[in-house]
Protein backbone atom coordinates (compact mmCIF):
# COMPACT_ATOMS: atom_id res chain seq x y z
CA UNK A 1 0.00 0.00 0.00
CA UNK A 2 1.23 3.49 -0.80
CA UNK A 3 0.06 6.20 1.61
CA UNK A 4 0.59 9.86 0.74
CA UNK A 5 0.47 12.17 3.77
CA UNK A 6 0.00 15.90 3.17
CA UNK A 7 1.95 18.11 5.57
CA UNK A 8 2.35 21.85 5.84
CA UNK A 9 4.84 24.25 7.38
CA UNK A 10 3.03 26.91 9.44
CA UNK A 11 3.93 29.73 11.83
CA UNK A 12 4.41 28.44 15.36
CA UNK A 13 1.06 28.39 17.16
CA UNK A 14 2.65 30.02 20.21
CA UNK A 15 4.57 32.66 18.26
CA UNK A 16 3.56 35.99 16.75
CA UNK A 17 1.30 35.87 13.71
CA UNK A 18 1.32 38.83 11.40
CA UNK A 19 0.01 39.76 7.97
CA UNK A 20 1.96 41.58 5.32
CA UNK A 21 -0.36 44.54 4.78
CA UNK A 22 0.89 45.05 1.23
CA UNK A 23 0.24 41.53 -0.02
CA UNK A 24 -2.36 40.29 2.46
CA UNK A 25 -0.27 37.16 2.97
CA UNK A 26 1.00 35.74 6.24
CA UNK A 27 4.40 37.05 7.25
CA UNK A 28 6.08 33.68 7.70
CA UNK A 29 9.23 35.27 8.99
CA UNK A 30 7.48 36.81 12.00
CA UNK A 31 7.87 33.66 14.09
CA UNK A 32 9.43 30.22 14.03
CA UNK A 33 8.08 27.94 11.28
CA UNK A 34 7.13 24.40 12.24
CA UNK A 35 5.40 21.36 10.78
CA UNK A 36 1.69 21.66 11.49
CA UNK A 37 0.66 19.40 14.37
CA UNK A 38 -2.42 18.05 12.56
CA UNK A 39 -0.17 16.99 9.68
CA UNK A 40 2.08 15.18 12.14
CA UNK A 41 -0.96 13.34 13.50
CA UNK A 42 -1.91 12.36 9.95
CA UNK A 43 1.60 11.00 9.48
CA UNK A 44 1.28 9.05 12.74
CA UNK A 45 -1.84 7.32 11.36
CA UNK A 46 0.15 6.26 8.30
CA UNK A 47 3.20 5.17 10.30
CA UNK A 48 1.10 3.17 12.78
CA UNK A 49 -0.29 1.16 9.86
CA UNK A 50 3.16 0.81 8.25
CA UNK A 51 4.64 -0.49 11.52
CA UNK A 52 2.24 -3.45 11.41
CA UNK A 53 2.16 -4.05 7.66
CA UNK A 54 5.41 -4.76 5.86
CA UNK A 55 5.67 -3.36 2.36
CA UNK A 56 3.72 -0.20 3.15
CA UNK A 57 5.22 2.90 1.54
CA UNK A 58 4.64 6.25 3.23
CA UNK A 59 5.28 9.46 1.26
CA UNK A 60 5.12 12.94 2.82
CA UNK A 61 4.09 15.68 0.41
CA UNK A 62 3.84 19.44 0.68
CA UNK A 63 3.32 22.46 -1.58
CA UNK A 64 5.63 24.95 0.09
CA UNK A 65 8.47 27.44 -0.45
CA UNK A 66 11.97 26.04 -0.82
CA UNK A 67 12.81 27.13 2.74
CA UNK A 68 10.25 24.64 4.10
CA UNK A 69 12.41 21.66 3.12
CA UNK A 70 13.80 21.30 6.64
CA UNK A 71 10.31 21.02 8.14
CA UNK A 72 9.23 18.50 5.51
CA UNK A 73 12.34 16.46 6.19
CA UNK A 74 11.08 16.06 9.77
CA UNK A 75 8.44 13.78 8.28
CA UNK A 76 11.24 11.57 6.97
CA UNK A 77 12.85 11.56 10.41
CA UNK A 78 9.53 10.40 11.88
CA UNK A 79 9.62 7.38 9.58
CA UNK A 80 8.23 8.26 6.14
CA UNK A 81 10.13 6.58 3.31
CA UNK A 82 10.26 9.51 0.88
CA UNK A 83 9.18 13.12 0.44
CA UNK A 84 7.81 15.27 -2.37
CA UNK A 85 7.88 19.07 -2.27
CA UNK A 86 6.21 21.28 -4.89
CA UNK A 87 8.07 24.58 -5.25
CA UNK A 88 7.22 27.29 -7.79
CA UNK A 89 7.15 31.09 -7.66
CA UNK A 90 3.78 31.08 -9.43
CA UNK A 91 2.26 29.43 -6.33
CA UNK A 92 2.99 32.28 -3.92
CA UNK A 93 -0.33 33.22 -2.32
CA UNK A 94 -2.19 30.30 -3.92
CA UNK A 95 -5.73 29.83 -2.65
CA UNK A 96 -7.33 26.50 -1.78
CA UNK A 97 -8.60 25.93 -5.31
CA UNK A 98 -5.13 26.26 -6.82
CA UNK A 99 -3.55 24.28 -3.98
CA UNK A 100 -5.95 21.36 -4.43
CA UNK A 101 -5.36 21.31 -8.20
CA UNK A 102 -1.58 21.26 -7.83
CA UNK A 103 -1.51 18.70 -5.02
CA UNK A 104 -3.86 16.44 -6.98
CA UNK A 105 -1.46 16.52 -9.93
CA UNK A 106 1.46 15.66 -7.63
CA UNK A 107 -0.48 12.84 -5.94
CA UNK A 108 -1.38 11.35 -9.33
CA UNK A 109 2.26 11.53 -10.42
CA UNK A 110 3.45 9.83 -7.22
CA UNK A 111 0.70 7.24 -7.15
CA UNK A 112 -1.42 6.40 -4.11
CA UNK A 113 -3.81 4.03 -2.42
CA UNK A 114 -4.85 6.50 0.24
CA UNK A 115 -4.15 10.18 0.89
CA UNK A 116 -4.22 11.35 4.53
CA UNK A 117 -4.41 14.98 5.54
CA UNK A 118 -5.46 17.00 8.57
CA UNK A 119 -8.93 18.48 8.70
CA UNK A 120 -7.71 22.04 9.38
CA UNK A 121 -4.34 23.73 9.13
CA UNK A 122 -3.58 26.07 12.01
CA UNK A 123 -2.82 29.00 9.72
CA UNK A 124 -5.53 28.94 7.02
CA UNK A 125 -8.19 26.78 8.73
CA UNK A 126 -9.96 26.23 5.40
CA UNK A 127 -11.18 22.74 6.20
CA UNK A 128 -12.06 21.85 2.59
CA UNK A 129 -8.80 20.73 1.02
CA UNK A 130 -9.49 17.02 1.55
CA UNK A 131 -12.86 17.25 -0.21
CA UNK A 132 -11.45 19.33 -3.07
CA UNK A 133 -8.55 16.94 -3.52
CA UNK A 134 -10.88 13.93 -3.68
CA UNK A 135 -12.93 15.68 -6.35
CA UNK A 136 -9.85 16.29 -8.50
CA UNK A 137 -8.70 12.69 -8.02
CA UNK A 138 -12.15 11.22 -8.60
CA UNK A 139 -12.05 9.06 -5.47
CA UNK A 140 -14.19 8.73 -2.29
CA UNK A 141 -13.57 11.04 0.66
CA UNK A 142 -13.90 10.40 4.38
CA UNK A 143 -13.36 13.69 6.17
CA UNK A 144 -12.96 14.84 9.79
CA UNK A 145 -12.37 11.34 11.14
CA UNK A 146 -11.90 10.88 14.87
CA UNK A 147 -10.96 7.20 14.41
CA UNK A 148 -9.32 5.51 11.42
CA UNK A 149 -9.00 1.87 10.46
CA UNK A 150 -6.93 1.07 7.38
CA UNK A 151 -7.02 -2.31 5.68
CA UNK A 152 -6.06 -3.77 2.33
CA UNK A 153 -8.49 -2.29 -0.17
CA UNK A 154 -10.61 -0.32 2.29
CA UNK A 155 -10.63 2.41 4.94
CA UNK A 156 -13.20 3.12 7.63
CA UNK A 157 -13.61 5.43 10.58
CA UNK A 158 -15.95 7.49 12.73
CA UNK A 159 -16.77 11.17 12.64
CA UNK A 160 -18.72 13.39 15.00
CA UNK A 161 -22.17 14.56 13.88
CA UNK A 162 -24.84 16.80 15.36
CA UNK A 163 -26.56 13.68 16.69
CA UNK A 164 -23.59 11.63 17.92
CA UNK A 165 -21.13 9.74 15.74
CA UNK A 166 -21.30 8.20 12.28
CA UNK A 167 -19.44 5.17 10.99
CA UNK A 168 -18.17 5.67 7.44
CA UNK A 169 -16.19 3.52 5.05
CA UNK A 170 -14.89 3.47 1.48
CA UNK A 171 -12.93 1.28 -0.86
CA UNK A 172 -9.45 2.37 -1.89
CA UNK A 173 -8.14 4.52 -3.43
CA UNK A 174 -9.56 7.27 -1.22
CA UNK A 175 -8.80 10.55 0.55
CA UNK A 176 -9.27 10.91 4.30
CA UNK A 177 -8.78 13.77 6.72
CA UNK A 178 -8.34 13.39 10.46
CA UNK A 179 -9.02 15.50 13.54
CA UNK A 180 -7.05 16.14 16.73
CA UNK A 181 -8.84 13.20 18.32
CA UNK A 182 -6.19 10.96 16.74
CA UNK A 183 -3.04 10.22 18.81
CA UNK A 184 -0.08 12.59 19.12
CA UNK A 185 2.73 12.00 16.66
CA UNK A 186 5.91 10.18 17.62
CA UNK A 187 9.11 12.15 18.17
CA UNK A 188 11.95 11.62 15.68
CA UNK A 189 14.82 9.75 17.32
CA UNK A 190 18.51 10.12 16.51
CA UNK A 191 18.49 7.12 14.19
CA UNK A 192 15.51 8.52 12.29
CA UNK A 193 17.08 11.96 11.97
CA UNK A 194 20.28 10.51 10.52
CA UNK A 195 18.39 8.17 8.18
CA UNK A 196 16.26 11.08 6.89
CA UNK A 197 19.33 12.64 5.27
CA UNK A 198 19.62 9.68 2.88
CA UNK A 199 15.96 9.17 2.03
CA UNK A 200 14.56 10.23 -1.38
CA UNK A 201 13.45 13.87 -1.45
CA UNK A 202 11.96 15.00 -4.76
CA UNK A 203 11.40 18.67 -5.58
CA UNK A 204 8.85 19.36 -8.33
CA UNK A 205 7.85 22.48 -10.27
CA UNK A 206 4.60 23.21 -12.09
CA UNK A 207 6.34 22.27 -15.31
CA UNK A 208 7.16 18.84 -13.87
CA UNK A 209 3.49 18.38 -13.07
CA UNK A 210 2.34 19.75 -16.43
CA UNK A 211 0.09 22.23 -14.59
CA UNK A 212 -0.32 25.72 -16.01
CA UNK A 213 -0.94 28.30 -13.29
CA UNK A 214 -1.27 31.98 -14.15
CA UNK A 215 -0.74 33.79 -10.83
CA UNK A 216 -2.72 36.78 -12.14
CA UNK A 217 -5.90 34.82 -12.90
CA UNK A 218 -5.66 31.43 -11.18
CA UNK A 219 -6.99 32.26 -7.68
CA UNK A 220 -10.70 31.58 -7.31
CA UNK A 221 -10.90 33.71 -4.16
CA UNK A 222 -9.56 37.25 -4.03
CA UNK A 223 -8.67 39.37 -1.00
CA UNK A 224 -9.84 42.93 -1.54
CA UNK A 225 -8.62 44.56 1.68
CA UNK A 226 -6.53 43.76 4.74
CA UNK A 227 -5.84 45.57 7.98
CA UNK A 228 -4.44 44.87 11.42
CA UNK A 229 -6.75 43.73 14.16
CA UNK A 230 -7.68 46.76 16.30
CA UNK A 231 -6.15 46.88 19.78
CA UNK A 232 -8.26 45.35 22.49
CA UNK A 233 -10.27 47.92 24.44
CA UNK A 234 -10.11 48.10 28.20
CA UNK A 235 -12.72 46.08 30.02
CA UNK A 236 -15.32 47.31 32.50
CA UNK A 237 -14.33 47.06 36.15
CA UNK A 238 -17.11 46.67 38.70
CA UNK A 239 -16.26 47.67 42.25
CA UNK A 240 -18.39 46.05 44.91
CA UNK A 241 -19.97 48.73 47.06
CA UNK A 242 -22.86 46.57 48.11
CA UNK A 243 -24.51 46.78 44.70
CA UNK A 244 -22.08 44.77 42.54
CA UNK A 245 -24.79 42.25 41.67
CA UNK A 246 -27.08 44.97 40.30
CA UNK A 247 -24.22 46.56 38.34
CA UNK A 248 -23.28 43.22 36.82
CA UNK A 249 -26.90 42.52 35.89
CA UNK A 250 -27.23 45.96 34.29
CA UNK A 251 -23.99 45.40 32.33
CA UNK A 252 -25.19 42.03 31.01
CA UNK A 253 -28.56 43.43 29.99
CA UNK A 254 -27.02 46.50 28.35
CA UNK A 255 -24.71 44.35 26.26
CA UNK A 256 -27.40 41.74 25.54
CA UNK A 257 -25.44 39.04 27.32
CA UNK A 258 -28.30 37.87 29.49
Amino acid sequence: MRIVVLVKEVPDTYGDRKLDLETGLADRGASERVLDEIGERALEVAMSYADKNAGTEVVVMSMAPEAAAASIRKGLAMGAGSAVQIVDEALVGADLGVTARVLAAAVKRTGFDVVITGNLSTDGSGGVLGAMLAEHLGVPQLTALAEVELAEGAVSGTRATDFGTAKVSASLPAVISITEALPDARFPNFKGIMAAKKKPFETLSLADLDVDIDPATAPQSIMTAVDMKPPRAAGVKIVDEGDAGEKLADFLLENRLA
